[in-house]
């Protein structure tokens, strides 16, 4: 089976140790399993979504006082001494709380002996299926392993099969290993504490968390023909035709409890491979299908190319459209993969991270996990946008601390970075604790979700407290000065200004990042008081401030350019702007923001435009090259955003389409880290980029291909969203064929803007439905609940 659901590698996990970086995933949003594929000696790492370890969480002490300290440090224009105050503030106090850590939670381990070399081999993963396939020939046997999460019933299904009665393979489960150097002395700790046995056909494994209970898994082997027997902790078959292997896993539990209950479930399944995964497609495929796209002609079956082809292509310097396509059911399948609606948000390894103290493995809300869910809206998934909210909710209380303690002010104050039940500050370092933009950008998100859905409950009783809360601490901390409001301290992620860069060379992360009006926080600002304005307007709810929220509004400062006519990063004449840097935080208002139109904000737009233009390209990463992609099809450039997808699939993107941080060969197109770690928020970030390069959506704008690159001059969409309803379109602009069939889920009424090369129209359904607005191809949408109209282009 191979196809454009199928991505198809010729080589197994084949990176210099850490193989689970090039692992092909499986999931259920719960469980991860991620297989390696060799041929004799089979590794399968095993995650489970609450597993995490290594967090310590400290008392916050109260260095409320501090906020005073810094202004006054930075009226008098002594900014690195204010940088550092509130930090240092808190490292005196011994303030100690760490961030918790994934943890892997073991590995399947199949032996199966190679009497002959292997040919003909490869391994797949079947993204309308959720499954990964190893297979090889040997001489004239043919064999194969398959593998999936199900989602009926939270196990892993793995099946071992040959041609001929000739099976033989040895199964266990072992303590995952760690590659990294600085976690051997606990991991063989770790490794000693394995509880493993056997009991007829299921091996039982266990390991003590550092919390007090347990976690481990249950595995049953049942072998077709053959025989089964046991060696130690290992189960042995020999002279199968083919050999099913069930895997649950528990977490949290004591494991006598979980054995037992879970060798019970075990004995009495009775189904199937194929029966189980009969039960589980209906499932994954209603998410994976959710939409749909096509770049090109639809290319038969036989022409599907392997990873290892399309990224040798990319690297030449053009990226084939079948591999842009991949790409994003490739981003799709891994979220839906990773988490679901009420779990452990997506992470940025989902839950195929494989050692010990990943980097980066947290939830880091200054652009991370946003980018992660950007695509969720138009792209069908917002069902499983709450997995993010539940996070932030569960750490509210966390939050109020943050406010009080840190600044004296009342609402929330979310930390960057949160695990599982540390919502407190943790990375204490100037450019994470003086910012303070991130319930204001989560917000963002909130507000979408309660427009995507028309749930009103949800705005009523979700969104609108979270968002009230966020605003109710900048009326405490933004400062007045002559009638204007200021946000000091300010950070713009994670850039220090030009003029506070080190002169002597030296290598510094995070020199100075500690500012005045950093334009990101002014946009953060206004767009959270103008939804909270917004959602009070359309719900009639107690508590509207909307007469306070405006006042705040028109007291914001304006933003402003530099004399070469970018946008300016600081608005505060005391900052100078720095070109190479992978954020383009300041660019918020276009994106992922939606205040700047080129209509409706001209000057704006334009300063915009050059300020991404002035973005220098080696200080950019495989996210921020997504992210700036997302920006070039907001400023209407599809030559410009595909170049940018180009550079991360020519970069940052292994032979099994993980994404990387940056490129590991040095090659000059990313900065540079020696360890390249993997950040699927790149993946998640792809998947936006390229839906927002055929359709832009607003509250009052639906725009079809706004930045459609010559190279995708035929295509198809389907089942894309707009805020009430759904949008599928297809296009060739060689034959200057157009057709698109709009479904209204809710009634709507919006600004509808087609191709400017799509000139006169007919339509199907109600002929009322589209009004002409301009020549430019702009109509007014009107349609009823449960509506459609068709649109075709004469």
């Amino acid at each position: 089976m191979s196809g454009r659901h199928t991505i198809t590698m010729n080589y197994p996990a084949s990176w210099w140790r850490n193989l689970w970086r090039e692992g092909a995933p499986s999931g259920n949003g719960k469980i991860g399993a991620s297989v390696y594929g060799s041929v004799q000696d089979e590794t399968i790492l095993m995650n489970h979504e609450d597993l995490w370890h290594l967090g310590v969480k400290d008392e916050l002490p109260d260095v409320a006082h501090t906020l005073e300290e810094t202004r006054a440090l930075m009226t008098s224009k002594a900014y690195k001494q204010a940088s550092w105050h509130l930090t240092n503030a808190l490292k005196a106090e011994g303030y100690a709380t760490k961030l918790a850590s994934v943890l892997p939670l073991g590995d399947l381990k199949v032996t199966m002996p190679s009497g002959t070399p292997f040919s003909t081999y490869h391994r797949q993963v079947h993204m309308d299926t959720g499954e990964v396939e190893v297979a090889w020939n040997e001489g004239d046997v043919r064999y194969s392993r398959s593998l999936f999460v199900s989602r009926a019933h939270d196990t892993i299904v793995y099946r071992i099969a040959s041609s001929a009665d000739t099976l033989s393979a040895s199964i266990s489960f072992a303590f995952h290993d760690t590659d990294m150097p600085q976690m051997a002395a606990l991991c063989e700790k770790m490794k000693a504490s394995v509880c493993k046995k056997v009991d007829e056909d299921t091996i039982l494994y266990a390991v003590p968390h550092e919390d007090g209970s347990d976690y481990g898994a249950v595995v049953r082997v049942i072998p077709t023909g053959g025989k089964l027997r046991t060696d130690d902790t290992i189960l042995r078959v020999e002279s199968a035709s083919e050999v099913l292997v069930l895997v649950k896993v528990f977490v949290g539990e004591a494991k006598e409890v979980a054995w037992s209950r879970l060798v019970g479930e075990l004995r009495r399944e009775e189904r199937s491979y194929d029966d189980l995964l009969d039960e589980h497609l209906p499932l994954h495929q209603r998410l994976y299908h959710s939409a749909s796209l096509r770049l090109g002609e639809d290319r038969a079956e036989e022409t599907s190319h392997s990873t290892e082809e399309l990224l040798l292509k990319a690297y030449q310097g053009e990226a084939p459209l079948e591999l842009i396509e991949k790409m994003w059911s490739f981003g799709r399948y891994l979220f839906i993969s990773g988490t679901y609606t009420a779990g452990q948000p997506f992470g940025m390894y989902g839950l195929w991270g494989g050692d010990y103290r990943l980097m980066w493995c947290h939830s880091m809300a200054n652009e991370n996990i946003q980018m992660m869910y950007w695509h969720t809206t138009v792209g069908g998934l917002v069902e499983l946008l709450p997995s993010m909210f539940g996070r932030y909710e569960d750490l509210l209380e966390d939050f109020r601390g943050n406010a009080r303690k840190l600044y004296g002010c009342r609402g929330i104050y979310t930390p960057a970075g949160t695990t599982p039940g540390i919502g407190v500050p943790n990375q204490i370092v100037p450019v994470i604790m003086n910012w303070t933009g991130a319930a204001g950008w989560l917000a963002q998100h909130f507000y979408e979700y309660a427009l995507f859905t028309g749930d009103e409950v949800f705005l009523k009783e979700r969104a609108l407290p979270f968002m009230r809360e966020a605003a109710l601490f900048y009326e405490d901390f933004l400062l007045e000065k002559d009638g204007e409001l200021i946000v000091m301290p300010s950070v713009s992620p994670e850039n220090t200004p030009s003029n506070y860069m080190p002169t002597g060379g030296e290598s510094l992360a995070h020199p100075m990042p500690t500012t005045v009006n950093a334009t990101m926080d002014v946009a953060i600002i206004k767009e959270l008081l103008s939804h909270l304005i917004e959602a009070y307007e359309r719900t009639g709810e107690e508590g509207d401030d909307s007469t306070r929220w405006r006042q705040m509004l028109a007291r914001l400062p304006a933003y402003t350019t530099n004399k070469d006519g970018p946008l300016k990063e600081w608005l505060h004449n005391d900052f100078e702007d720095r070109y190479a840097h992978r954020h383009l935080s300041h660019l918020y208002p276009l994106f992922p923001g939606k205040e700047c139109t080129k209509k409706e904000t001209p000057d704006l737009f334009d300063a915009i435009q050059t300020a991404v233009e002035k973005r220098e390209l080696g200080a950019q990463t495989g996210w921020s090259l997504v992210h700036m992609a997302s920006v070039y099809a907001r400023l209407f450039d599809g030559e410009k955003a595909l170049q940018s997808l180009d550079l991360l699939l020519r970069s940052c993107v292994l032979g099994n389409l993980f994404t990387l941080h940056n490129d590991w060969r040095r090659m000059g197109v990313s900065m540079d880290i020696s360890t390249a770690p993997v950040q699927m928020d790149a993946n998640a970030g792809f998947v936006n980029a390229v839906q927002e390069m055929l359709l832009y959506v607003s509250q009052t704008l639906v725009h079809i291909l706004p930045a459609l690159p010559e190279k995708w001059a035929q295509g198809e969409v389907k089942d894309f969203r707009y805020s009430e309803g759904r949008v599928s379109f297809s296009w060739n602009r060689l034959r200057k064929t157009f057709a698109a069939d709009i479904v209204a889920d809710r009634e709507t009424h919006v600004t509808l803007q087609l191709p400017e090369w799509v000139s006169d129209v007919q339509l199907e359904g109600s002929s009322t439905a589209l009004t002409i607005l301009d020549e430019a191809g702009t109509y007014s949408l009107q349609l009823k609940v449960g509506e459609s109209l068709r649109i075709q282009a004469k």
